[in-house]
């Protein structure tokens, strides 16, 4: 699984990060701080990316807010069937 950069340092004041996940048919992204770097072959695993950044921002401190659209399939993947 791809890193996604957690732009909120240690030591700094508490902040709020947030991660969108947005994309469709194989080509799910993470957007955080205006970034989407990583693509993730099935929203599920865009979904895993961001909460494993967001236990990181959470664990310094910060608010975290993960978004997922539910429309499409469960996984999002390009075949799903």
């Amino acid at each position: 699984m791809a890193q996604i950069k957690h732009a909120l340092s240690e030591g700094t004041a508490m902040g709020f990060a947030s991660y969108e996940i947005a994309g469709g048919a194989g080509e799910w992204r993470v957007r955080h701080d205006g970034n989407a770097e990583n693509v993730y072959e099935t929203k599920e695993s865009a979904f895993e990316a961001a909460v494993a950044a967001a236990s990181l921002a959470l664990r310094q401190g910060h608010e975290v807010r993960i978004t997922a659209p539910g429309k499409g399939t469960a996984t999002g993947a390009a075949n799903a069937g």
